[in-house]
């Protein structure tokens, strides 16, 4: 009897988790969890799905327990992990905006600058991208691992953190500062380097990372189409900003044509009236699930 054909897929868990199996279902995979387990149900007998922390699956993949896994950059230059990095995916925990780690000190602080640390302490979860941080910058201080609520930290317990930020609201909150920027990091489907050379294995990876990708490029776009007189066509297809040059086709009858493009969503709306005013009829905007290159 013949080994099933399977890859092991680390998720990440915690704050990435969400948005994360959201992605998932987008690009076509629907993953169910529990509260209570680490090994989730999909919807692809060929895949089999662990959730892990985020900071961990780099390690994992390295060592061959996960053939794959979505994690963050900094994770994987922060473990220095040996892996082979298939794609980038962009999306965050809240936002479409990559994190950032920075350093900060208290509003308050007279330290301006990364030379200011001479001697200081710092906290941060990223200790070896803090440390490489300040060998970089010829600058000796004392880098102490933070389990947490590390803003917290800033002002009674240490003289500077380095932090992660999206928005940059929760260090303002804290009444914090941003010095200097270490690291802009966003997730990526990494892989095994003995994994991705294997046949099967590195294809079906391959696969789920063109689709993850379609999915997150149909994010922020809308498919559009409409009716027009051919007499005006030229001049409508000179303001449409399409990703290729639209599908035009005939109409039964005299003198129209059906247009359908795909166009980035933020500029629908100042699209729709210039149509409008062009002559265009029946103009239909609807959403994307996938848009594959």
């Amino acid at each position: 009897m013949s080994k099933k054909k399977v890859i092991r897929f680390g998720l990440p868990k915690g704050s990435l988790e969400k948005p994360t199996i959201e992605k998932m279902a987008k690009a076509g995979f629907n993953v169910r969890s529990s509260a209570r387990s680490l090994v989730p149900y999909i919807d692809d007998p060929e895949i089999e799905v662990r959730l892990i922390r985020a900071q961990e699956i780099s390690r994992y993949v390295e060592l061959g327990y996960l053939d794959c896994g979505i994690t963050g950059l900094d994770w994987v230059m922060e473990n220095g992990s040996k892996v082979h990095e298939v794609t980038e995916l962009l999306f965050s925990r809240a936002t479409r905006r990559p994190a950032r780690w920075v350093l900060c000190v208290p509003e308050e602080s007279p330290i301006k600058s990364v030379k200011g640390l001479s001697g200081k302490r710092i906290a941060t979860e990223v200790v070896n991208l803090t440390r490489k941080y300040l060998r970089k910058n010829r600058v000796k201080a004392n880098v102490e691992f933070s389990w947490g609520a590390t803003e917290v930290k800033a002002r009674e317990l240490v003289d500077a953190i380095v932090e992660v930020t999206e928005t940059g609201s929760s260090l303002a909150a804290n009444n914090l500062r941003i010095v200097d920027e270490l690291l802009v990091s966003t997730p990526r489907l990494i892989a095994n380097r003995d994994t991705w050379k294997n046949d099967w294995k590195r294809n079906k990876i391959e696969t789920v990372a063109m689709l993850l990708r379609g999915a997150l490029d149909a994010e922020t776009k809308v498919g559009m189409k409409f009716n027009i007189e051919e007499k005006n066509l030229s001049k409508v297809l000179k303001k449409l900003p399409a990703l290729r040059n639209p599908t035009v086709s005939g109409l039964s009858g005299s003198g129209w044509v059906a247009v359908e493009t795909v166009i980035e969503e933020a500029v629908a709306r100042e699209i729709i009236p210039v149509l409008k005013s062009a002559g265009a009829e029946g103009i239909i905007e609807y959403p994307l699930n996938k848009v594959v290159h």
